[in-house]
């Protein structure tokens, strides 16, 4: 199995999704063990000092002015561990869990958190015998970190709390460690506090929605060729001296894969030979490339923003490398927080053209010679009309979704926590609006295939053909009388989702963008 090493200078996000997604075990490297050792050996001098250290010898947040006697310090971080785990709602995804779990290691494995290296390592052990805390929706605010998912896994790793086992059972989180082998965590000074103040959960649902949305924007360039090709339009609008002229990379490389997928159709140059030939088609299939290129370019700013974040030691207070214990705001999430909101912005304005494509399709009066809804019959069969309303459905859904979450706050911690940032409601949002962008992506690939098999005596591009021919493999039906919908639609986003269109097209084109 693959291996992940945790130094510290943070990690990549490549390691992120491997973790989250693949199962791979992690490991301490001997620099972090040392540098573990090191900073704890700072907390502990500090801890033996009667001045009052925060996070080390006070309470937390308003009542950091409480000076914690040393026989009552490993309850107090026992307690903040219990209390912070407040969440409610549905459990949040494994993969989310876990991707928290191992940013949070990251952190702690930096040296600058005080935690004992014997902690950090049943976080590795955690997470390598395949165990997941349990974690709910709703609970944080994105600033001090993601405090209650946090604390939700601080809890099982002291032995408390419900987590889910390598079976997909969720049971006791000590019975699961003790099958496992794992002694629980005893916490000690500044532990509890060190294992909670985070960006961990928005960071890693960043870094796996950027991942999937490199995916879905290449998906969409291959769509939006696809309407572009079954609308008999202009491949003209993307040509590289156009683009060039403004100098976007993200449009470039859109009208790039466009003009890939589009080699050797030959129903692109079709519109000439109407009785009445068109100058310039509709916004929605000439500006693809400039509304897809404005989000590449987003993604583009938000991977620098998740880069930087990866290589962050995200705490308070932090130990410094000359041995100072600092108090800090690093913990705050407007940077993470902003990229997700500027990424489901995105997103939606990406659904949003692409389901104006696939009504052009189906319109009779704007297809240029396609049947109304692409039916068999129509008038006896209604065709794809409520693929569309479905696709309206989602692209309504994105819309609201784009409704930033960075641009709230409420204060919390009797005004001491008076600004947060709500990143990982962000987050959250962005999940669902990746998963929705996925379906509204299908349903045009349905639609655009079905109207290119219907242009008779026309031939499509190589890759076109690619695409159908792989997507007809997948059990996405074509052309034809009327028949339960529904699994056709499934069948398309399973394989749009699982990059099959993406493959198919690239087994032509070579790779794309």
């Amino acid at each position: 199995m693959h291996t992940i090493v945790v130094g510290t200078s943070g990690t990549t996000a490549e390691d992120v999704i491997a973790v989250a997604r693949g199962n791979a075990r992690v490991e301490l490297s001997g620099e972090a063990v040392a540098a573990l050792a090191a900073a704890r050996e700072i907390v502990d001098a500090l801890a033996a000092k009667p001045e009052p250290v925060y996070g080390v010898s006070t309470g937390f947040g308003a009542l950091a002015s409480r000076h914690i006697s040393p026989e009552l310090r490993a309850q107090l971080q026992r307690n903040i561990v219990r209390s912070h785990a407040a969440g409610m709602g549905p459990r949040v995804e494994r993969e989310v869990v876990r991707a928290l779990m191992f940013l949070r290691l990251k952190t702690v494995c930096s040296g600058h958190t005080g935690v004992r290296p014997s902690v950090a390592q049943t976080m590795a052990d955690v997470l390598n015998a395949g165990i997941t805390p349990v974690v709910h929706e709703y609970g944080s605010l994105g600033c001090s970190g993601d405090l209650a998912p946090l604390s939700h896994c601080a809890l099982a790793l002291m032995g408390e709390g419900d987590a889910e086992g390598p079976d997909g059972v969720v049971r006791p989180a000590g019975e699961l460690l003790a099958e496992a082998g794992i002694a629980p965590v005893e916490l000690r000074e500044k532990e509890g506090l060190a294992l909670l103040n985070g960006t961990d959960g928005m960071l890693g649902m960043l870094v796996m929605a950027l991942a999937d949305l490199g995916r879905l924007y290449t998906a969409a360039d291959i769509t939006a060729a696809l309407t572009l090709e079954a609308l008999l339009g202009t491949e003209k609008v993307l040509q590289p001296e156009l683009h060039a002229i403004r100098p976007h990379p993200g449009q470039g490389a859109a009208a790039a894969n466009m003009a890939a997928v589009l080699k050797g159709s030959g129903l692109v140059r079709h519109y000439q030979e109407e009785t009445a030939p068109r100058v310039q088609d509709a916004y929605s299939v000439r500006c693809a490339p400039q509304v897809a290129g404005a989000g590449r370019d987003t993604m583009a700013h938000a991977a620098l923003v998740a880069s930087r974040e990866l290589a962050a030691a995200v705490d308070n207070p932090v130990v410094l490398s000359d041995g100072r214990v600092e108090s800090n705001g690093n913990f705050h999430g407007a940077p993470v927080a902003y990229v997700l909101d500027f990424l489901a912005i995105a997103a939606a304005d990406l659904g949003s053209i692409a389901e104006r494509r696939t009504d052009r399709l189906l319109d009779k009066n704007r297809s240029h010679g396609l049947p109304p809804f692409l039916a068999d019959d129509a008038g006896v069969d209604s065709g794809l009309m409520i693929a569309q309303y479905t696709q309206a459905a989602l692209v309504s859904e994105m819309k609201r979704l784009a409704v930033p979450a960075s641009a709230d706050s409420i204060p919390s911690s009797a005004m001491q926590e008076d600004h947060v940032s709500m990143g990982w409601s962000a987050a959250r949002k962005l999940r669902t609006a990746v998963d929705n962008l996925t379906r509204i992506i299908a349903i045009e690939m349905y639609a655009a295939t079905r109207a290119i098999e219907l242009r008779h005596g026309l031939t499509p591009a190589p890759a076109s053909q690619a695409a159908i021919a792989a997507a007809r493999a997948a059990g996405v039906e074509g052309p034809g009388p009327d028949r339960f919908l529904a699994p056709d639609l499934a069948a398309a986003d399973a394989f749009v989702r699982s990059g099959a269109l993406v493959d198919a097209v690239e087994t032509v084109t070579g790779p794309l963008a």
